[in-house]
C-alpha cells in the first residue's frame, strides 16, 4: 500500500455487515484496532496495554472518513502508520483499500497512559525509538 510501511489483509465477514448490506460504520474502528495491534506487535514486544515502563496507550478521539462502501467477502488491505511522534503521544493514520480503491481513512492520537498513576506519561524510550526507526521519523527530545 503506497505510503504505508505496514498493512494487514482482511476479508469482510458476515458480522461486519449492517442492515444496509454494507460494513457498519462502527466496524471500521475495529478494523483500525486490528491493524494497530498488529503494527505494535511488528515493532517489538508492544501491545495496547504495554508500550514499556508500565504504560499503556489510550485513544482520546477518533477521526474517520468514509470513502466507499465495503461488502461481504471484500478483500481489504488495512494500512497503518505513525505520522507524528510527540512527547507523550503519537498520531496514527489508517487507510483501508479494496483493490487499490480507498474505502476509508482515519487517524487517532495515541496517548501514553499509566493506569497506576491514572495520568498520561512521557513515551517510553524503547517505544519512541522503535516507532521512529520503523517510520523514518525524527526522535523528539
Amino acid at each position: 500500500m503506497e505510503g504505508f510501511r505496514f498493512s494487514i489483509p482482511y476479508t469482510v465477514r458476515i458480522q461486519d455487515i449492517n442492515y444496509g448490506g454494507h460494513v457498519s460504520y462502527a466496524v471500521v474502528l475495529y478494523y483500525f484496532q486490528d491493524a494497530r495491534i498488529a503494527y505494535l506487535s511488528r515493532l517489538g514486544p508492544f501491545t495496547e496495554m504495554d508500550v514499556g515502563e508500565g504504560c499503556a496507550i489510550i485513544i482520546p478521539e477518533v477521526h474517520v472518513r468514509y470513502r466507499g462502501e465495503m461488502f461481504l467477502g471484500d478483500r481489504l488491505e488495512i494500512g497503518v502508520r505513525v505520522r507524528e511522534i510527540r512527547r507523550s503521544s503519537v498520531t496514527m493514520e489508517y487507510r483501508i483499500e479494496r483493490g487499490g480503491e480507498v474505502t476509508a481513512e482515519g487517524e487517532t492520537p495515541l496517548v501514553t497512559f499509566s493506569y497506576d498513576a491514572r495520568r498520561p506519561r512521557r513515551l517510553p524510550g524503547a517505544f519512541r525509538e522503535a516507532v521512529a526507526s520503523f517510520e523514518g521519523l525524527p526522535v523528539p527530545a
